[in-house]
């Protein structure tokens, strides 16, 4: 049985949602459920700290707080990547002098103020004079002057503290080392194992790694790849092909670009993806100020502010709700900033600065048509059946301005749509004929407070009923108020 969802009825006028990652600040099952209260629509778990035991502890909760709440909350597991590191020195640390050399060898001894060693010998193939290595999130940036088979010797553009194992960006080129590790494989398997509705893989360069994972995840859940290297910038397109969504990582691709290319590559992004009607997520340090203050900068807000006028499926908080003191004040404000854009009269006209074209299918066709008859005799709700979900994502692909009900017989489907763009999943029996199909979208609609009497509806499935990938219907409707008597 659906339970009621009145306490977050507000939620659901909100189109863009909120990826709310979970840690030692919010994990517990109480912060769950203040964190949905606030505005969270689903949940991540970074596979790159703790144990599967408190990974396991972590998902069960968000399964607990998602029978509590009577929705669909999608899960979403981060693989941590190949992370490339430097070894460790002497004293812990040392001080590369600006503008001196130094050497990244494969000298297992402690490093020092001229040498570490780089405990990644792929990376003594591929390296050229002139290319840059950046050490600590870029904040010591070395120019190679020499590359050999057992040292690169380098010049210290920008010097200063190293300390053991800091990690090691490398943007101008191609790293021949997959994007899993032997852990990722483990934690992709502890992912299918425990249900995540969704499997972000970290650092992806090529569409290879995309396919390597899929082939790994075999059918279970949905795969999400991660942008945060340039060379996947060059092969943007074929990556979106074998992925189900995609994420704008702003950490890592900030640190191997100049800061003002990022924001026109997020645009390119996110535009690109939507023109795929595939999901796309904006994350990292969109309210980074909340890991230790109530209130964000008006700078954050602003970024997060164009990334829901982007169209955005999804916005993210990372530490600032997985570690940070104000997790609740976090989703809180991001539900507010997005709440306050989708109401910006100028918001419908900005949403649509991608130009997506529907493709050649009666499917596709017919989603456009719904998210015009939105505008033109103005519905309350667009009432979609799917099994798969491919219907909700052609619909969200054209940003209607009226919300969506996803009505599906399929949990999993369910969880995965919850991530997609002005989605309200509901998981509900299957129908059986036009007339079945009709009387529930009514009383669905009225249960969820997605209508009132006199509301008109758009419905959209596919017949035979059942049958994924195959809709062919589109009716619109009137509620009496009289819906509610029928079964769920």
């Amino acid at each position: 049985m659906v339970k009621s969802d009145t306490s977050n009825a507000r939620l659901r006028g909100r189109k863009v949602k909120i990826l709310a990652t979970l840690g030692p600040a919010s994990r517990e099952p109480e912060m769950i459920g203040k964190l949905l209260r606030a505005g969270a629509d689903a949940f991540r778990v970074n596979m790159s700290h703790g144990d599967h035991e408190t990974h396991a502890a972590t998902i069960a909760a968000v399964r607990a707080a998602e029978k509590e709440f009577g929705k669909p909350i999608a899960v979403l597991c981060d693989l941590q990547g190949p992370k490339l590191r430097v070894g460790t020195f002497k004293d812990g640390r040392a001080v590369i002098r600006h503008g001196g050399h130094f050497t990244l060898d494969r000298n297992p001894e402690p490093g020092d103020e001229t040498r570490v060693m780089l405990p990644h010998p792929e990376l003594f193939g591929v390296l050229n004079k002139g290319q840059r290595l950046l050490i600590d999130d870029g904040k010591l940036r070395l120019r190679v002057i020499e590359a050999g088979e057992n040292a690169i010797l380098c010049s210290a553009e920008v010097g200063g503290v190293i300390m053991d194992r800091k990690g090691v960006n490398v943007p101008d080129a191609v790293v021949p080392v997959p994007a899993l590790t032997e852990k990722d494989r483990r934690d992709l398997a502890f992912a299918v194992t425990h249900g995540a509705d969704w499997i972000a893989l970290s650092f992806v360069q090529r569409p290879e790694d995309v396919a390597e994972a899929r082939r790994l995840m075999a059918g279970h859940g949905a795969l999400i790849a991660k942008i945060e290297k340039p060379a996947a910038l060059d092969r943007l397109e074929e990556i979106i092909e074998l992925s189900d969504g995609i994420m704008v990582a702003r950490g890592d691709l900030g640190v191997e670009l100049n800061p003002e290319e990022v924001p026109p590559l997020q645009k390119h992004i996110v535009e690109t993806t939507r023109r795929s009607g595939k999901p796309v997520i904006v994350a990292t340090q969109m309210l980074e100020s909340m890991i230790e203050s109530p209130a964000p900068t008006r700078a954050e807000v602003s970024d997060v502010a164009n990334a829901v006028y982007d169209g955005a499926d999804a916005v993210m908080l990372s530490a600032e709700t997985a570690s940070g003191a104000w997790p609740v004040e976090a989703v809180t404000i991001m539900h507010r900033i997005a709440m306050q854009v989708e109401s910006d009269p100028g918001y419908a006209g900005r949403v649509h600065f991608a130009d997506v074209r529907p493709d050649a299918t009666t499917a596709d066709a017919l989603a456009q048509a719904a998210a015009s008859i939105a505008v033109t005799v103005t519905v309350a709700g667009i009432i979609v059946f799917t099994s798969s979900g491919s219907t909700a994502r052609r619909v969200a692909r054209e940003r209607p301005s009226a919300p969506m009900m996803v009505l599906t017989p399929s949990p999993k489907t369910a969880r995965k749509v919850a991530l997609l763009w002005g989605a309200y999943p509901v998981h509900t029996r299957d129908v059986g004929s036009f007339e079945e199909m009709i009387a529930k979208g009514k009383r669905m609609a009225l249960r969820h407070g997605f209508a009132e009497a006199g509301a008109r509806l758009i419905v959209m499935a596919g017949v035979p009923f059942g049958t994924p990938g195959a809709t062919n219907l589109l009716h619109v409707v009137t509620l009496t108020g009289d819906e509610l008597k029928g079964s769920s």
